[in-house]
């Protein structure tokens, strides 16, 4: 039986890019923007988060923004981040503190995914012992080492695995060499699952295109993981969420309001 009892979308910024990043060969010359979402899962053993979106500091401090995002890597500039969107602000509407918080469970590590972590340094971080090699030795520009070189409470992954009950990850690399994706059983209703940055957007989903940027080019891989995400959601009756398409997230629930 499912430990869930609700769940929450959290938006904590915004970025505003070339469709190509998000679909592999396709939108040159479409700019889109996408939120960047963290999400909240309280269950009957604790509160779990799904990815923690960026620093707010190397996004809003000049210095720091020219150094991390002004550069090759980035040249559709910084995200947004309003502090609104900070972490802290968005726990805050829900009566929450990040000490609320007791399991991190990071997708992959690039910066809008793994930036918070210092918000949540006391919580176990969960991650894919792939994807935390790949990201030390800095596969591709999105990783920001000093992210995720802190003492945190690392508990590396190799497999798929219950993290509680109702909540079970699933391996989808591709886009990253470990990257995560989530299945949530809610008390009531279909079941959620978070495809984090294996699917972008629906269009990734529908036309089964992979993520504009793949680990090591392997876009068979990625692709793999599309089909694997969409198999499950069928098998299981789940929702398939795509993690930074506007109009996707434009009809869930607003905080205060919560999935059950």
């Amino acid at each position: 039986m499912t430990q869930v009892r609700r769940f929450w979308p959290l938006l904590t910024g915004m970025h505003r890019y070339e469709k190509t990043l998000s679909t592999r060969g396709r939108g040159d010359g479409v700019i889109i923007d996408a939120p960047i979402l963290a999400y909240l899962i309280e269950t009957a053993n604790g509160r779990i988060l799904y990815d923690v979106g960026c620093d707010y500091n190397k996004v809003n401090q000049p210095g720091l923004r020219q150094r991390y995002y002004e550069n090759e890597d980035f040249p559709f500039g910084p995200p947004e981040m309003r502090e609104e969107d900070r972490l802290a602000s968005r726990l805050k509407q829900l009566g929450l503190s990040a000490v609320d918080i007791d399991v991190v469970f990071i997708g992959h590590l690039h910066f809008d995914h793994a930036g918070g972590l210092s918000c949540v340094a006391h919580a176990d971080i969960h991650v894919h012992e792939k994807e935390l090699a790949a990201a030390t030795a800095q596969a591709d520009g999105a990783y920001f080492v000093d992210d995720f070189s802190g003492a945190y409470q690392w508990r590396k992954q190799a497999n798929e695995y219950e993290v509680t009950p109702g909540v079970r990850a699933i391996e989808s690399p591709g886009h990253t060499a470990g990257h995560m994706s989530m299945y949530i059983e809610l008390p009531k209703g279909r079941p959620i699952i978070l495809a984090g940055d294996a699917a972008d957007l629906q269009e990734n989903l529908d036309d089964e295109v992979a993520p504009g940027l793949c680990w090591r080019d392997e876009e068979a891989l990625a692709l793999d993981s599309i089909r694997k995400l969409k198999s499950i959601a069928v098998d299981t009756g789940a929702d398939l969420w795509p993690n930074h398409d506007m109009q996707f997230y434009q009809r869930c629930r607003q905080l205060p309001d919560f999935y059950s």
